[in-house]
């Protein structure tokens, strides 16, 4: 009887053990780091998965003839894998499954132009950010005058086509805040300039940055009040929510690169 008492109670303990939830520390190796950070299998794979759209200069760009990108944040990725000791593989994806395709760690980070937002910050990790940013217009130059000082109240009139890319914060700016003049979608990213050159829009609204680098390349467009823009945000890379050790690595590598110049030279290479 006192036998079986024993182990009617070891059965009971081991029943609890079995239920209990497990330790904060489960999963972490003999150092305290989670086994399976990016932090250390990046550098173990020789590899840094990288989601980006290459169709959001100056940050990212893809040549299509070669298949390369370029572009600011692309320079950073290269920089941030090196100093894994690994190199970068980029991944081409869309604005409308960027931080899924993160969240689903089909990459370890995504990069290019990337603004932090509430909903996205519910998908994903966000890095300190890498610069300030919002939303201004970019018109053609001839047409300057016409938008006055290039107020909201000045775009938004019968007549004024207002271009904009679906499924970004570009479009939600627009659709917020353009009510009398039309908004036309254009799906290219790479082409939506044009329309406003060749006539086809008037005027398009997005991040200050792509103005600068736009009316850069193309003289005949001007960037209205870019250090004053209608709203403000911030750009940072993606990565997958629960990595706490990587996402302090990539807080800390931003941190460096944007307080030793290495971030605004690669900025003045595109935006002058």
């Amino acid at each position: 009887m006192k036998r079986a008492a024993t182990l009617s109670a070891l059965v009971c303990l081991l029943a609890v053990t079995a239920a209990a939830p497990a330790s904060p520390d489960a999963g972490r190796r003999p150092d305290g780091h989670h086994a399976r950070s990016l932090l250390d299998t990046v550098p173990k794979k020789g590899v840094l998965n990288v989601c980006t759209t290459g169709d959001y200069a100056p940050f990212t760009k893809l040549d299509p003839a070669e298949g390369t990108y370029s572009g600011i944040d692309i320079k950073m990725a290269r920089d941030l894998a090196k100093s894994l000791e690994a190199k970068p593989k980029f991944t081409a994806t869309t604005w409308a499954n960027l931080t899924k395709d993160v969240a689903a760690r089909r990459c370890d980070i995504g990069v290019g132009g990337v603004s932090i937002t509430l909903p996205r910050a519910r998908q994903v990790y966000f890095s300190e950010p890498t610069r300030k940013d919002g939303k201004t217009p970019i018109v053609r130059c001839a047409d300057k005058e016409k938008f006055g000082a290039g107020a909201l109240a000045d775009i938004d009139r019968p007549g004024t086509t207002v271009v904009v890319n679906p499924g970004g914060t570009n479009e939600q700016f627009a659709r917020a805040n353009i009510k009398r003049a039309t908004i036309k979608l254009h799906p290219e990213n790479t082409t939506i300039f044009q329309e406003i050159i060749d006539g086809r829009a008037d005027v398009m609204m997005t991040d200050a940055s792509e103005t600068l680098y736009q009316s850069k390349i193309h003289p005949e467009l001007c960037s209205l009040h870019p250090d004053k823009p209608f709203t403000f945000a911030e750009k940072a890379y993606a990565m997958p929510r629960g990595d706490d050790e990587f996402k302090a690595y990539v807080d800390q590598f931003v941190h460096l690169a944007t307080h030793d110049g290495t971030y605004a030279k690669y900025e003045a290479e595109w935006m002058g």
